[in-house]
């Protein structure tokens, strides 16, 4: 790829300084990415410059650095919107000539006396490269008409081909969230002058919409009348959601802003807040508002405080509060709603089987206080087991295996000595020692293998149907099947894109959706025709819960049939101990940042033990992130939160995948999140510098 000015000054610097810690700089929340917000990365995280004696000479620095020509305004107070987090910078004294904002006069970085309303702006002459994107004649600055720059002037681009994938990497590259749709035929009015792209592919994960495949600049067989358009979930913050809990409706409050998610402070936090939060996401009445962090501590921003919501807003940003990123709370009082759908209701709601073969044969977990936990295997027999079955719906229990037959769960061991009549409705309603009292270790997790593959469960407010994949590679890739009145049936491919594999992809916990394909792909499938027309938002909880023709409804044949593949491929429940996915978080792009593992549904921090440059190759390795520059230890790109899930690592360099690496065991360590592993590459997966 070529790179742009901004580019290569910041791959310089990265190589230079073998971390981005000091020294990057973006201009954010402007019409384009040469004028918005200053915003300079240190230890680990972006935050702003205070405007005390902010001027154009100042300015000029950050124009420069960015490839973004001359300096036309020092706008101060705020311009572009307040950011939140950190103020680096304060009383900047440039020359003007300098190569880099930190290379100017100031206080010093973090020293200032600023609010947020003083946030320090910048506009340029020009675009940062030879093509950059914007969205136009939109409702707002996160959907529009799709256009690009080039030469000193904007372009627009063909829809043939256009797809979400393509609208994905546009909603990244503006800080506009995911994309929600990628409309055809000039959905946003035709535009004028040059059609710059046409048969844009892109893979989804590129960092700039130059980075995909295309016909080339200039080359198209388009009118305007095929402009392409995109829609982004997000415009400013316009995202929430509640996470850590037993459902997508119930768990700890986060909102998004400014490309990352933040928790709320329960300041003042009552039902009326509730209220509109189960509303926005679609969850029914709220059932109770809770504070002091019941569904677990966040970590990374607070971006609200002192919500006073009447109750009757559409959104949660709606509500007066104190600001964005304004507040005098830890996250120990992070906020958390339970409302009234999908599901259960309870402190401890819900049962689950991991781990194995099918969703009704598995290590038993149990889900408490904002977790899962699993189950001791003393006393625990054929009639422990049938409960756990039946409330699955999934018929009769064949065996109630002991010894982690299933392999070893991690975190909190919540039920021992259980002790059930075979007749109780939930393994709650059977006898034991009490939540959390055990004396076991997680060798000794129980498991259950039952007769069938789950239809209805109790717990489970969308009645008799569930999902898989089959005839694929492994669990997480095939033809998708529905189950309905005691046999499974196909879907059909009408209208079935990524969104509604992304809901698949989340309800077997398989991570991301990277493909829907269609035309029975994974071969044609027998019996009945289930759904048809589906078509999810993408947000749903399951398959169900997406609009479709109905039950049985349908004009297919089985060379229709729906597929889906899954970013987490787990092809044997065992394979790399059960994790089977790796990322950096909290950099300046993907391949640099905090060290996270995936198992047992939910992302985990390594430990900076032995963690050393070997370890780091390994891992730049695993991510095509190249050459890897520096392992880095003490949490530099800020403290993980919830589970650890390796420590003692102990890379040859020459592995793999991270999971090859001798280690302590997962879950296994003596670690606290200031010790989270980093790591810097070289390159990057999909141009991320």
């Amino acid at each position: 790829m070529t790179l742009t000015p901004k580019r290569k000054w910041y791959l310089a610097f990265v190589i230079a300084a073998s971390t981005v810690s000091a020294g990057g700089v973006r201009l954010v929340d402007g019409p384009n990415n040469c004028s918005g917000r200053v915003e300079v990365y240190y230890a680990g995280q972006w935050g702003t410059v205070c405007d005390d004696d902010w001027d154009l000479l100042d300015a000029k620095v950050v124009c420069r650095a960015l490839g973004c020509g001359v300096a036309l305004e020092a706008p101060d107070q705020a311009h572009f919107g307040q950011g939140r987090g950190e103020i680096w910078l304060k009383d900047v004294q440039c020359s003007g000539n300098e190569g880099s904002l930190l290379g100017c006069s100031s206080d010093g970085l973090g020293s200032h006396n600023c609010g947020h309303s003083e946030d320090a702006a910048a506009i340029c002459e020009g675009q940062s490269a030879d093509l950059t994107v914007r969205l136009v004649d939109g409702p707002n600055r996160c959907s529009g008409r799709v256009e690009v720059y080039q030469d000193g002037s904007w372009g627009t681009v063909c829809d043939d081909n256009w797809a979400l994938l393509d609208a994905q990497v546009v909603c990244r590259e503006l800080s506009c969230g995911p994309a929600t749709e990628a409309p055809h035929q000039a959905h946003f009015g035709e535009g004028s002058g040059s059609i710059l792209l046409d048969d844009v592919a892109c893979m989804g994960s590129e960092g700039s919409l130059l980075e995909c495949s295309s016909g080339g600049i200039g080359n198209h067989d388009c009118g305007h009348d095929e402009d392409a358009s995109v829609t982004c979930m997000m415009d400013g913050i316009s995202r929430v959601r509640l996470v850590n809990g037993p459902n997508n409706c119930s768990g700890r409050v986060e909102v998004f802003d400014s490309g990352q998610w933040g928790t709320v402070c329960d300041d003042d936090w009552d039902q009326r807040d509730a209220q509109v939060m189960c509303r926005e996401l679609g969850c029914g009445e709220a059932l109770e508002a809770f504070g002091s962090a019941r569904f677990g501590k966040g970590s990374g921003s607070i971006s609200l405080d002192d919500l006073a919501c009447s109750g009757s807003e559409v959104s949660l940003l709606q509500c007066p509060h104190s600001g964005l990123g304004n507040h005098d709370c830890g996250h120990h009082e992070d906020a958390g709603v339970t409302c009234a759908g999908p599901t259960e209701n309870s402190s401890i709601s819900r049962v689950r089987l991991v781990n194995g073969p099918n969703n009704c044969s598995g290590r038993v977990e149990v889900f408490h206080s904002g977790q899962w936990g699993t189950v001791c295997d003393d006393d625990w027999d054929l009639l422990d087991a049938k409960v756990v079955c039946r409330a699955l719906g999934c018929g009769v229990a064949l065996e109630a295996p002991d010894q982690a037959h299933f392999g070893q769960g991690r975190g909190e061991i919540w039920l021992k000595d259980v002790q059930c009549s075979g007749n109780e409705g939930s393994l709650l309603g059977c006898s034991s020692d009490g939540l959390g009292s055990h004396n076991c270790g997680h060798s000794e997790d129980a498991a259950a293998i039952c007769e069938g593959q789950s239809g209805p469960s109790p717990s489970d407010f969308h009645s008799d149907l569930t999902v898989r994949l089959v005839d694929g590679p492994n669990r997480c890739s095939g033809r998708v099947e529905v189950y309905q009145d005691g046999s499974w049936g196909t879907v059909c491919d009408d209208n079935w894109a990524v969104l509604d594999a992304q809901v698949v992809c989340r309800e077997l916990s398989c991570g991301p959706a990277t493909e829907a394909p269609h035309q029975a792909h994974f071969g044609e499938g027998s019996g009945s025709i289930l759904l048809d027309d589906v078509a999810c938002m993408g947000s749903e909880g399951s398959l169900l819960e997406c609009s479709s023709g109905g039950i049985g409804n349908h004009d297919c044949g089985h060379d229709e049939d729906a597929s889906v593949t899954c970013m987490m491929e787990q092809e044997d429940p065992f394979k790399n101990n059960g994790i089977s996915r790796v990322r950096l978080v909290n950099g300046p792009n993907n391949c640099s940042g905090r060290v996270e593992v995936f198992d047992s549904g939910q992302w985990g921090t390594v430990c900076d033990d032995d963690w050393d440059q070997r370890d780091a190759q390994v891992m730049c390795r695993e991510l095509g992130c190249g050459e890897a520059l520096e392992a880095f230890g003490s949490a530099r790109f800020g403290k993980g939160s919830g589970s650890i899930s390796l420590d003692d690592l102990a890379c040859s360099g020459s592995e793999v995948s991270l999971l090859q690496c001798p280690h302590s065991g997962l879950g296994n360590h003596d670690c606290g999140h200031h010790e989270d592993a980093g790591v810097t590459c070289a390159g990057s997966a999909s141009g991320a510098f």
